[in-house]
C-alpha cells in the first residue's frame, strides 16, 4: 500500500533553517508530481511547493518564495524541502503528497511538526 513518511521537523528560532524529507513507497514515485503541504492549528491544509516528476518545473506559494526550495531524488523515492529564513508563520505540520486539482492523490502520512519560535 501507499506510504508517505515525513521527517526532519523540529523547533527552530526565527531566521533558522530546516530540511524536511519525505520517502514514498507503494506507487511509481518517479512519474508523479510531488508537493509539500502544511497545516497550521485552526487552518486548512495548504500546498506550499511542488515539483514535477523530472524536476524541471517547480511551484511555490508566494509567502515562501525565495526562502524554501523543493527538490527530489527519484532513485530514493524521496522529496525534500529546504526551508531557510524561517518565520513564526511557518509553524505547522508539514506533509508530502501528489497534488490532484484542489485535492491530493494519496493517503496522508503522519506529517512532521515544524515550530518556529524564540
Amino acid at each position: 500500500q501507499v506510504q508517505l513518511v515525513e521527517s526532519g521537523g523540529g523547533l527552530v528560532q526565527p531566521g533558522g533553517s530546516l530540511r524536511l524529507s519525505c520517502t514514498a513507497s507503494g506507487f511509481t514515485y518517479s512519474i508523479y508530481v510531488m508537493g509539500w503541504y502544511r497545516q497550521a492549528p485552526g487552518k486548512q491544509r495548504e500546498l506550499v511547493a511542488s515539483i514535477s516528476s523530472g524536476s524541471t518545473s517547480t511551484y511555490y506559494k508566494d509567502s515562501v518564495k525565495g526562502r524554501f526550495t523543493i527538490s527530489r531524488d527519484n532513485a530514493k523515492s524521496t522529496v525534500y524541502l529546504q526551508m531557510n529564513s524561517l518565520e513564526p508563520e511557518d509553524t505547522a505540520v508539514y506533509y508530502c503528497n501528489t497534488p490532484r486539482g484542489s485535492d491530493s492523490r494519496w493517503p496522508w502520512g503522519q506529517g512532521t511538526q515544524v515550530t518556529v519560535s524564540s
